[in-house]
């Protein structure tokens, strides 16, 4: 690594992984350099950044995962090769825009068994919208319509199945895309028909669903153990609540809303960052639309509390795959108070946030020592070198300092610290 340096062995190398790519687009919202360097006790943390349009790599079933990154330094473009222990992936990896298609790099992480958040199989998933709609039904089946009141949606696989639709007004979505492109409203049956020949042209699938005239949006997110729900109110007149000026405010979160992101949070073996969005009609009813996963954007005044909070799954998860710690989470905090006649109606009340602050919220617990395995003398840690690989020296470190127990949990404090301070600014 010409770029970064190995710092001399220390004392007692600390079971701590070596390096940490944040991929994808500008994770977690901070104006991280390509390249960011910190230390814990010793230890080399290398947390890099980039868009998958920034990347490449090649996958070996022995050998692992190795990542080409572009930087820039000094104005002249330059590609650093390494190796990835972790992937927190906050870009989405496919849309039928040219040139969005990375779908091939989620295939190389998973052939090169990098551990990430989301899952590399939940990304994999997400790469289809309707795909993500059919678990959703699943959803709808168990639960009732009550519980998870889904949106009426029809699937065209291409556009000979188009002939004509029940209702309208309808909106009609081409393709897989983000941010309202490809998304259409139809008035009537002679519009149905133009669109339609717009679908052949593109060759891909549509789905139509039932417009829902809304009196606002919302939005449940889960990060971790935390919740948090929004709602949006179109002030321009848009029919996309997205697009034009709305006024985005935090309400409380209730049971209902609670269910329907934990149940959209069980999908393709559980998401570890999640939204679930909705519209309010003014028929006093709520209809779900769509599930976001960690490609969501964060939202209103609690974001840098929200990038604590990815800060803290990612280090929880790295300790629990890559060295086998099981560091306690809090359970959630409720967004705002709840009361009978608010969990049964779904009816959301305007309120601040009753989280306790980033620290407070996912403030690290001790970590429950293993049973005693004896006093044995401890092995020296591996020498590190240039040309070796950090994941395999972090895995013969931890076979060596097995006992070393109050040095862990001493290392993952100070990690979340040096990780959490790399996005403070």
């Amino acid at each position: 690594r010409p770029s970064c340096s190995v710092p001399s062995p220390p004392e007692r190398i600390s079971a701590l992984p070596g390096s940490l790519i944040k991929s994808l687009s500008s994770c977690l919202g901070s104006s991280l350099p390509p390249c960011h360097k910190a230390s814990a006790r010793g230890v080399f943390l290398l947390v890099s950044q980039a868009e998958f349009s920034e990347i490449n790599l090649a996958s070996y079933m022995n050998t692992g995962c190795m990542i080409d990154m572009q930087a820039i330094r000094g104005g002249t473009k330059v590609v650093r090769s390494f190796k990835p222990d972790f992937v927190l992936i906050r870009q989405h990896a496919y849309s039928m825009t040219p040139g969005e298609d990375f779908r091939s790099l989620v295939i190389g992480l998973q052939y090169g068994g990098v551990a990430s958040i989301n899952s590399l199989l939940s990304i994999y998933n997400f790469c289809s919208k309707p795909w993500v709609f059919s678990h959703m039904i699943k959803l709808y089946h168990s639960l009732g319509p009550e519980k998870f009141p889904l949106n009426e949606q029809t699937f065209y696989p291409n556009h000979t199945q188009m002939v004509t639709t029940p209702t309208f007004p309808v909106v009609v979505k081409m393709g897989h895309a983000h941010a309202g492109i490809g998304k259409i409203k139809v008035e009537n049956e002679l519009d149905f028909q133009d669109i339609t020949s717009v679908v052949a042209l593109a060759r891909t699938y549509a789905t139509s669903e039932p417009y829902v005239l809304s009196k606002y949006d919302i939005r449940i997110q889960k990060i971790g153990n935390n919740y948090k729900a929004y709602m949006r109110t179109s002030i321009s007149g848009n029919w996309k609540a997205n697009t034009g000026s709305a006024m985005l405010e935090q309400i409380a979160m209730t049971d209902r809303y609670r269910l329907w992101v934990d149940s959209c949070a069980e999908m393709f073996g559980g998401l570890d960052i999640c939204a679930v969005k909705a519209v309010h009609g003014k028929d006093g009813n709520d209809y779900i639309i769509e599930v976001m996963d960690s490609s969501m954007p964060l939202i209103g005044e609690h974001v840098e509390e929200d990038r604590q909070l990815i800060t803290d799954l990612v280090i929880n998860k790295m300790c629990r795959v890559l060295l086998g710690i099981n560091t306690p989470q809090p359970s959630g905090h409720r967004s705002g108070s709840d009361s009978p006649s608010q969990s049964a109606q779904g009816s959301p009340q305007r309120a601040r946030s009753a989280n306790t602050s980033p620290s407070q919220a996912f403030q690290p617990g001790p970590i429950p020592p293993p049973a005693a395995t004896g006093t044995g003398s401890q092995k020296q840690p591996p020498q590190l070198n240039k040309s070796q690989s950090l994941t395999n020296t972090f895995t013969e470190t931890l076979k060596g300092n097995a006992t070393d127990d109050e040095a862990k949990a001493e290392t993952i404090r100070s990690l979340r610290q040096s990780f959490a301070s790399l996005f403070s600014d």
